[in-house]
């Protein structure tokens, strides 16, 4: 039996309806957040209110701050400087309080399907693959980004 696939999505340019829908279409029963801070400009994906209509929706929510890019990586990705981004980010996952983390992300992952969000539309250029890989490396499970 193949394992369950771990889902990446990115809400740029999408309305919260439209991210919902993709999440449910997709059977997600879990969204971890992978945002370092989970507020936005965009209505709907600020911590809270994302939280509650992902509630009404029935697919739980979990904030795992430490798997957000620091800074100088978010400023980097602006930029478009993956590399530098990858770098920053990889550093970053270094740190025990990042690797407590990332191993609460692959025991959500193992038990029901989960979704990282994060902001960017296009996955290669977001640290959110990068997540993905190092938790279906350990899982043996596909990457499925919506």
């Amino acid at each position: 039996m193949e394992k369950q696939p771990l889902a990446t999505i990115g809400y740029e340019r999408q309305t919260q309806d439209v991210v919902i829908a993709k999440l449910k279409a997709a059977g997600v029963e879990t969204l971890v957040d992978v945002r370092a801070v989970a507020s936005s400009r965009l209505a709907g994906f600020s911590k809270t209110l994302l939280a509650a209509s992902l509630a009404e929706a029935g697919i739980d929510y979990v904030h795992l701050r430490q798997l957000g890019t620091p800074k100088p990586g978010r400023d980097a990705a602006r930029k478009g400087h993956i590399a530098e981004m990858t770098a920053i980010f990889e550093d970053h996952m270094s740190e025990a309080a990042a690797q407590l983390e990332l191993a609460r992300a692959k025991e959500l992952a193992a038990g029901k399907k989960v979704a990282l969000l994060c902001f960017e539309a296009d996955h290669h250029g977001c640290h959110r693959k990068i997540l993905a890989d190092l938790i279906c490396e350990d899982l043996g499970c596909p990457v499925e980004h919506l």
